[in-house]
């Protein structure tokens, strides 16, 4: 195959030579497709993008590979949706950086992600209003347009996120006015009722995120944009912290449509932003990945006078590294770090393999798979996703077909470590799931939903998981959820959750089987199990120590199969 070289230190007038190396992807995609298909070999360094690198059919049979993946000489190659900020100057303990037009939401220093300044909910006497909210205490904001309010727990299991779009402080009050048309939404999407008890949409805040005058904590940053044109980038370093930050500039770093047979070995996937969430359609999120962009309402009953209403379209979270309608795609090896969404999407087309590759420091999920047939996802380290959208699985499926998720450790996150919805033949299997609903509620380590097949040749199988440390209360470790049909729970260890499982949900569970599990106690249910619900061969065992015995086999098959270097 033909090999093309690209290098951070190159020239795009070059040959594309090992001696002779391209200066950008972009040149290197085009010279592949020119050549019909190939190898391009990514020397060490940063190759920062100034747009997605967007692969369509022309650009199938290509590798995307680290030089000397594989071997002992294989060099770090960073491909990069930032650019790095320069021209710092102190004001007050604080550093300064002109950034021009940009907006970002997210900032890097020093090869980590950092925190949005922020405040925990408003201060004073709060009340929502037919705009927004009010309050009897003086707000003295350094621009409100960066402002964004965090309402967490709308649902339990909701994260949502409003821009503040005016401020108008009057003597020792000031009224808040929000960004249309997401607060408007917010009062029809989120309206429930629970004994006896109406509420609609999101009461007062529970964080409130990017304005330069929240800045007190160390290590965090704010991105002033009260001067059009003349941004100022805001961060308050740590004592003795000597500063190299790169500013997300992109969304998408790389967009492959309709390909087929391409494959990414050895790439680390760095520094992006998700605009969204602080315009004027906000991020009224609703359960895993989705969130409501207008369009119908739905009511929900789910139990004698208690309802809640459900948008019945939702748009996912947006990928960082996006992969639509394609065949033969494969990422290996592959690093996903500080990127501002989801990590890795896969939407629509089939055998798709995302195997080896870390995943840590994201602001939504590590992979969404959306409508697709026949993905791997296998052998994967996931930790710290959801760190912006709190609702977002690790992993998620939702309307797939034949999808495999096996041999993953997912650690750290704060709602559901494995999630899949409808679909048909979904495998979850061999995983480890620890430290999962670290902050939302009503969900868990594996969480599956909805109809999966029409009998039991196409349902899903949930077996050899370990899952420990469900955290939050108001949990089930191993969740069969809202009308799941057609599933085989088996095999599986469930220890240290609030519920290790629950065989009572609305609608009610059909043709689900729970056999051979292991369980430190019964779960919700087991005791009256339902029609619907095969219950047999289960063990529960509370002391730790026999448990744990008692389950050394499975625990020895679950998670990652080849070990991570400091993991």
């Amino acid at each position: 195959m033909a090999e093309f070289y690209v290098s951070p230190t190159g020239d795009d007038a070059a040959t594309g030579t090992a001696t002779r190396p391209f200066a950008t992807l972009e040149r290197a995609r085009r010279a592949a497709e020119e050549a019909g298909g190939g190898v391009v070999l990514l020397r060490a360094g940063t190759h920062r993008l100034t747009g997605p690198l967007r692969l369509t059919e022309a650009d199938s049979g290509v590798v995307y590979q680290a030089f000397g993946y594989g071997t002992d000489a294989q060099e770090e190659v960073v491909v990069s949706g930032g650019r790095e900020v320069d021209g710092w100057r102190e004001r007050d303990g604080v550093l300064l950086a002109d950034v021009g037009d940009l907006v970002t939401r997210h900032l890097t220093v020093n090869g980590g992600r950092v925190e949005r300044a922020g405040v925990d909910g408003l201060p004073g006497q709060v009340r929502r209003t037919d705009t927004g909210y009010a309050t009897d205490a003086p707000l003295d904001w350094v621009d409100h347009a960066g402002v964004e309010f965090v309402h967490r727990g709308v649902y339990p299991w909701t994260e949502a996120r409003l821009a503040v779009a005016a401020l108008d402080r009057d003597g020792d009050s000031t009224a808040i006015t929000m960004a249309q048309p997401a607060f408007g939404w917010s009062l029809e999407v989120y309206r429930s009722e629970w004994e006896g008890q109406v509420t609609t949409g999101p009461d007062a805040p529970t964080r409130v995120e990017g304005d330069p005058s929240f800045l007190a904590e160390p290590g965090t940053f704010a991105l002033d944009r009260s001067r059009p044109g003349h941004h100022v980038l805001h961060y308050l370093p740590r004592p003795g912290e000597r500063v190299r930050a790169v500013v997300p500039a992109l969304e998408v770093l790389v967009h492959a449509a309709g390909v087929r047979d391409v494959a990414f070995r050895g790439l680390v996937f760095a520094d992006t932003t998700w605009l969204r969430p602080g315009g004027e359609r906000g991020f009224l999120h609703y359960h895993a990945n989705g969130c409501y962009d207008g369009g119908a309402i739905g009511k929900v009953v789910v139990g004698e006078g208690a309802w809640l209403t459900v948008p019945e379209e939702q748009v996912q979270v947006p990928a960082a590294v996006r992969v639509d309608d394609a065949a033969g795609v494969r990422f290996e090896g592959c690093r996903f770090t500080r990127l501002g969404a989801t990590a890795l999407g896969v939407t629509g087309g089939a055998d798709v393999v995302v195997r080896g590759c870390d995943f840590d420091d994201l602001a939504a999920s590590a992979v969404s798979v959306v409508g697709a047939r026949d993905v791997l996802v296998e052998d994967n380290l996931v930790r710290r996703a959801g760190l912006d959208h709190a609702g977002s699985p690790g992993v998620a499926l939702l309307d797939t077909e034949r999808c495999t998720v096996a041999n993953n450790e997912v650690r750290d996150v704060p709602h559901n470590g494995i999630a899949a919805g409808p679909g048909r033949g979904t495998r979850v299997l061999r995983n480890l799931v620890t430290g999962s609903m670290g902050a939302l509620a009503d969900g868990g380590g594996v969480y599956l939903s909805g109809p999966q097949g029409d009998d039991a040749d196409s349902g899903a199988l949930i077996g050899g998981n370990v899952i420990e440390d469900t955290r939050t209360p108001y949990n089930f470790g191993l969740y069969t959820d809202y009308g799941a049909t057609w599933v085989v729970v088996e095999g599986n260890v469930v220890a240290r959750a609030d519920n290790t499982s629950v065989l009572h949900v609305s609608p009610p569970l059909e043709h689900v089987t729970y056999r051979g599990n292991f369980f430190d106690a019964d779960p919700v249910g087991a005791d009256t199990v339902p029609a619907g619900v095969t219950y047999e061969g289960n063990t529960t065992i509370a002391d730790p120590a026999e448990l744990a015995a008692a389950t050394s086999a499975v625990r020895a098959r679950a998670g990652l199969i080849s070990p991570r270097r400091g993991s």
